[in-house]
């Protein structure tokens, strides 16, 4: 580090220029002056070169030896320190522009209401960071930045860590908002029973399933999808209550549902996280495990496809007596292989959901 710094038309000298400056004009070695300031020689030299800062104490010592005032040193260093930090500023925000390339600020504008800046890069990033509450968007590329990145994840491009640490950062946020009560895991159990009462009633599910939740401590957020986040959902402990947050990637009642449950599976477990497409690991299969058997009792399942009968009017009846979407039942005999994907004499049975922000 150098004594003084030079950026944008602007010079500051650290005190260490001029503390040398005095050291010369006195006729005495460094070692002679530090043993006046009462000092370490050692001290004195890595002012001088600038590689530490004045302290308090030291600038005392130098307005009594030289006849000059504290407050004199500190200003000197305080013009030192905000130039230092302007200068790095300038270069976090070069970083910043990188970063911000991989998000559209439409998406944040539209779903959460940030100004609407055109054309002014930077402002849009100043406007994204305060929205994120983050002292710089540098910091979504560090994994497990708000919650753990499994272990299946560490090939994951930077493009999609930025983004999923975003969906947390935004979940986070809106739920540190929230008073809910302390986590209470025999309460929680009751509420997913009851959860799964609701796969068919479309329009009121969510507040009623929030609601539930909350009262056991679980804050329930849904989010608009951040495109190319590749996340499905995440949970995270916030003191003595937990986030779950799932997305509207897919949002079909079977997805929708699924991907629930694996979250509630990653909870029930003790599992807290980030879910991505396409995960692998003993902790993702037993979530999926956990919500394969919570929407569809195995045993039941096991009974319906041994009849091979998978129309359209077979997979409702089924559904009707197992209390479930059928749109539920359908996706998990398209994710079987029972049913194929392209047979639209099933698309009556499927049914998507629509996130509306609440700004």
């Amino acid at each position: 580090m150098s004594n003084y710094i030079e950026y944008n038309d602007k010079i500051a000298f650290h005190p260490g220029y001029y503390i040398k400056e005095i050291v010369e004009e006195s006729g005495l070695t460094q070692e002679d002056f530090a043993k006046r300031l009462d000092t370490t020689p050692k001290n004195l030299s890595l002012i001088i070169r600038g590689e530490q800062s004045l302290s308090i104490d030291i600038a005392m010592k130098l307005s009594r030896l030289i006849g000059t005032s504290v407050k004199y040193w500190l200003n000197i260093q305080n013009a030192y320190d905000a130039l230092i930090a302007e200068f790095k500023s300038e270069e976090e925000l070069a970083e910043e522009r990188e970063i911000f390339e991989y998000f559209d600020y439409r998406f944040f504008r539209e779903n959460y209401g940030l100004p609407d800046l055109p054309r002014q890069k930077d402002e849009q990033i100043k406007a994204l960071r305060t929205f994120l509450n983050v002292a710089t968007l540098t910091v979504l590329c560090k994994r497990d930045m708000a919650v753990s990145f499994r272990s299946s994840t560490e090939h994951l491009a930077e493009a999609g860590i930025v983004k999923a640490n975003a969906m947390v950062q935004i979940a986070t946020n809106k739920a540190l908002k929230i008073d809910a009560p302390r986590f209470n895991k025999k309460k929680f159990e009751e509420a997913v029973k009851y959860a799964l009462t609701l796969t068919r009633n479309h329009k009121e599910f969510y507040p009623l399933i929030r609601e539930a939740f909350l009262k056991t401590g679980v804050i329930f957020v849904i989010l608009p999808n951040i495109a190319g986040s590749k996340t499905n959902g995440a949970t995270k402990k916030i003191g003595d209550n937990i986030m779950l947050m799932v997305n509207d990637r897919r949002l079909y009642a079977d997805s929708f549902w699924f991907t629930l449950f694996h979250e509630i599976g990653h909870i029930i477990n003790g599992d807290y996280g980030i879910s991505f497409e396409k995960e692998k690991g003993e902790q993702e299969e037993t979530a999926d495990k956990f919500a394969q058997d919570s929407l569809i009792p195995s045993d039941q399942y096991q009974k319906f496809i041994e009849c091979e009968k998978f129309d359209l009017q077979s997979i409702k009846d089924f559904a009707n007596r197992i209390n479930r979407d059928p749109g539920i039942v359908l996706g998990r005999l398209q994710n079987d292989k029972m049913v194929d994907f392209k047979d639209w004499s099933l698309k009556p049975l499927r049914h998507k959901y629509k996130v509306r922000t609440v700004i």
